[in-house]
């Protein structure tokens, strides 16, 4: 018996939730909370093996509870449920210490597959936000090459160069990017490189003028 714990600020998504899951012989819905921190306080007394969990709550979030769950409860897997599907806020949920992120317009056979892989100890994304992912990764290769007279970064440095110049830090880089900080910093020293920049400010410069970063004040007319 798999037990699930719903974590949702929205009692009919968790209404739905609980009479879709309910239909499967081997689920059991072990509890209900408003919010992480109703989650957590309840974990001690209601232990779940699954989290389905949503990103956008009050009090405390999907992302800062997965983080919370990650130290406090590691035993207990989170599939983040939600209608985001923003690469960025992926990549923290992930990088929180999600096991897996599934949209909530899945069918229920999506999220049991999700629910039985992150039990697996495997890592999921449900198919929509994969294939939306597989097309923006494929209309970028097929994109004609970069002369390098224009730019001299790799995809990859260019990627590291608009994180770098949106303001994040060498950390929570290596964290979206799932690398370490020694490979971004030895990124950024790249970056610095080829570019002549000296620092930030400059290759914030160098960004907006490689297309990088919309410049300031640029709306249209």
């Amino acid at each position: 018996m798999t037990r699930i714990f719903l974590v949702d600020d929205h009692a009919v998504l968790r209404s739905g939730l609980r009479t879709l899951l309910g239909q499967e012989a081997n689920v059991q819905i072990v509890g209900e909370a408003t919010n992480g921190q109703e989650l957590l306080d309840q974990l001690p007394t209601k232990p779940a093996d699954v989290v389905l969990l949503d990103i956008n709550m009050p009090v405390l979030d999907g992302v800062a509870t997965a983080r919370r769950l990650r130290t406090e409860f590691p035993q207990v897997r989170v599939l983040m449920l939600s209608m985001i599907d923003q690469p960025l806020r992926i990549g923290q949920a992930f990088a929180a210490g999600a096991n897996g992120y599934i949209l909530k317009n899945a069918e229920r056979a999506e999220i049991m597959v999700g629910i039985s892989m992150v039990l697996a100890g495997k890592r999921f994304l449900c198919s929509e936000i994969g294939l939306s992912l597989l097309d923006t990764v494929l209309t970028a290769e097929l994109r004609p090459p970069v002369p390098s007279a224009v730019s001299p970064l790799s995809r990859r440095e260019q990627e590291v160069l608009q994180l770098v110049a949106e303001g994040l830090t060498t950390h929570q880089i290596a964290e979206l990017l799932f690398t370490s900080k020694r490979t971004i910093e030895t990124h950024r020293q790249n970056i610095l490189e080829k570019t002549g920049a000296k620092n930030t400010a400059a290759l914030i410069r160098y960004a907006i003028a490689q297309g990088f970063l919309p410049a300031e004040g640029s709306g249209g007319a």
